[in-house]
């Protein structure tokens, strides 16, 4: 099967994640700086979640540049990952809501690290598809930063009931770790140009 709806459909579901998100931030109630100050856990929710968003878009294209078709078993495990990011809105407000609650902020490390599976499924659906010697498995590897990624959420859920701040930290460094931009499948592509 082709590709193509599958990339755009994902395309517009992400879209529409992030303008729910959007849509969950209230203009504050007066007119100078301070009056932001109450918004600020919602304001920085949103940013952090948009940032995984983001990330998520960014890897799922290259993921899809890396492979020619698709099969019945990608698409369910694209549908798969895009149910666990179609909670990050729900996650993202309630975390935001309830500044520095414990149970917040592990259901948000915890609709994190089910994306992240959810990620890790597909792309091992997808390279069985296309083989172990595909572009993508090649680009792909061991996947260092993505197992790094799921051990920083599952640290992230406990650390939310001792020190809440600390799953903040989980989540920013997995935010930096994939920030900077994932070149592998960039690199397995450009040698592959390269040679035609």
């Amino acid at each position: 099967m082709h590709k193509g709806r599958l990339e755009a459909f994902s395309d517009g579901v992400i879209a529409i994640l992030i303008t729910i998100m959007v849509l969950e931030l209230r203009l504050p109630k007066g007119q100078s700086l301070t009056d932001l100050r109450p918004t600020l856990p919602v304001l920085c929710s949103y940013l952090l979640s948009f940032v995984f968003l983001a990330i998520y878009w960014n890897n799922h294209h290259h993921l899809f540049q890396a492979v020619q078709r698709v099969s019945g078993s990608v698409l369910w495990a694209n549908s798969h990952l895009l149910f666990w990011l179609s909670l990050v809105p729900f996650t993202t407000a309630w975390m935001g809501q309830q500044e520095w609650a414990p149970w917040p902020i592990a259901m948000y490390g915890i609709n994190l690290l089910l994306c992240a599976i959810a990620y890790y499924i597909l792309a091992r659906c997808l390279i069985t598809y296309h083989g172990k010697n595909s572009k993508l498995a090649v680009a792909i590897g061991k996947d260092t930063k993505g197992k790094i990624s799921l051990v920083l959420y599952m640290f992230s859920v406990p650390l939310a009931f001792y020190h809440p701040s600390l799953s903040y930290v989980c989540f920013i460094t997995v935010a930096i770790l994939w920030f900077v931009p994932d070149r592998r499948i960039e690199r397995v592509l450009e040698v592959d140009e390269g040679t035609h």
